[in-house]
């Protein structure tokens, strides 16, 4: 055991193991170039002596970090917050470390001393986890090749030449869709999230064609805008409800807002479902336990975030291993509707007492 530390060492596991130094690393490193029955001798010794590689020797042998630079913001949000846990977990089994900058806002127009911070700890690859807000992506294309580190985005519309992990908006608004009009309703408003937000836009599309396809309009007295808020939701629904008598469904592009408009019905005199559908988008925790519950649209953003670790370990290692270089590619995963009473069309059994939630 170190005195100054009162760690083992790799010397004393190799000399209680009667192997060398680097037979103990080859065994760590899980090589085959090592006998199954050398294999069991020295782990024997490493769990008998509670023997911990060192990150920092590990680092300095292979002239790697072993960390990952992770870049987002709003984490006060459920979203990013869910991203960054399938984040750490996903580097926690992969065995690589984070270095985390939240960024105080989502429009950065220039990055560059974000990655300049992250390059000074070596990092060995990126996650850049903030959604691609207005202009705050156009910046992307343009980095410089010199960087050496591959970059995952997360949250952006797919561009040529640059590797994307996001939820299909679009696919999960098109579900919604369907839902709300093989229940029979015709007259579906939309309650938007800011449309300088890609994600809010692919969603505005998704109803918009939608209706379309199904012979509807979707014209501008069918919408509004909010901003993601339980508030400006509220806000959107009255003004749907009032200049547009006819509303009998509401899309609305996130769970927030979607839940606003239960709240506001009523006191509109509209009842839910029986009056007005309500189906929101995230799937958050408190969407079952209103009544009625929410039917929404699930994104998984934990997998969104492991995913994308995930990818940036594949490009490490493969370009480490000295194989082909991975090229760039985007990764779109499928979201999935869970239905609750919110926006179910209720018969004479339902009403007295029959339904349940699926």
């Amino acid at each position: 055991m170190n005195s100054k530390t009162g760690r083992s060492t790799i010397k004393q596991v190799a000399s209680a193991a009667g192997v060398s130094t680097q037979t103990v690393s080859r065994v760590l490193n899980e090589r085959p170039d090592v006998s199954a029955e050398t294999r069991r001798r020295v782990q024997t010794v490493i769990d008998r002596l509670g023997y911990q590689p060192s990150a920092l020797a590990r680092s300095l042998i292979s002239q790697r970090s072993y960390t990952l630079g992770v870049v987002t913001a709003g984490l006060r949000h459920t979203g990013p917050s869910r991203t960054l846990g399938g984040i750490t977990a996903a580097a926690a089994d992969a065995g690589y470390a984070l270095l985390l900058e939240e960024l105080p806002r989502y429009d950065m127009d220039d990055p560059t001393p974000i990655f300049q911070a992250l390059l000074s700890r070596h990092v060995d690859g990126v996650i850049w986890a903030v959604p691609e807000v207005g202009a705050n992506r156009n910046w992307a294309v343009r980095l410089p090749a010199e960087l050496q580190v591959p970059i995952v985005y997360l949250a952006m519309e797919p561009r040529e030449n640059i590797s994307v992990v996001s939820v299909n908006n679009y696919m999960g608004g098109r579900m919604a869709m369907a839902h709300l009009l093989e229940q029979g309703y015709r007259s579906i408003g939309h309650i938007a999230g800011p449309l300088d937000w890609w994600e809010a836009r692919q969603r505005m599309a998704a109803w918009k064609d939608a209706l379309h396809e199904a012979g509807l309009e979707s014209c501008h007295q069918y919408w509004a805008e909010g901003n993601w808020s339980s508030v400006s939701g509220a806000e959107a629904a009255e003004k749907l409800l009032r200049q547009y008598p006819k509303l009998d469904a509401i899309f609305a592009a996130n769970d927030q807002m979607a839940l606003s408009v239960l709240y506001t019905a009523p006191l509109q005199q509209r009842r839910v479902p029986q009056d007005l559908g309500v189906v929101g988008f995230d799937n958050i925790p408190e969407t079952a336990y209103f009544r009625p519950a929410l039917t929404t649209v699930q994104q998984d953003q934990y997998n969104v975030g492991k995913v994308a670790v995930e990818e940036t370990t594949r490009i490490i290692e493969s370009a480490w291993q000295g194989l082909e270089p991975i090229e760039p590619k985007s990764i779109m995963l499928s979201p999935t509707l869970v239905v609750r009473q919110s926006s179910r069309r209720l018969t004479a059994e339902d009403e007295g007492g029959g339904s349940r939630d699926e």
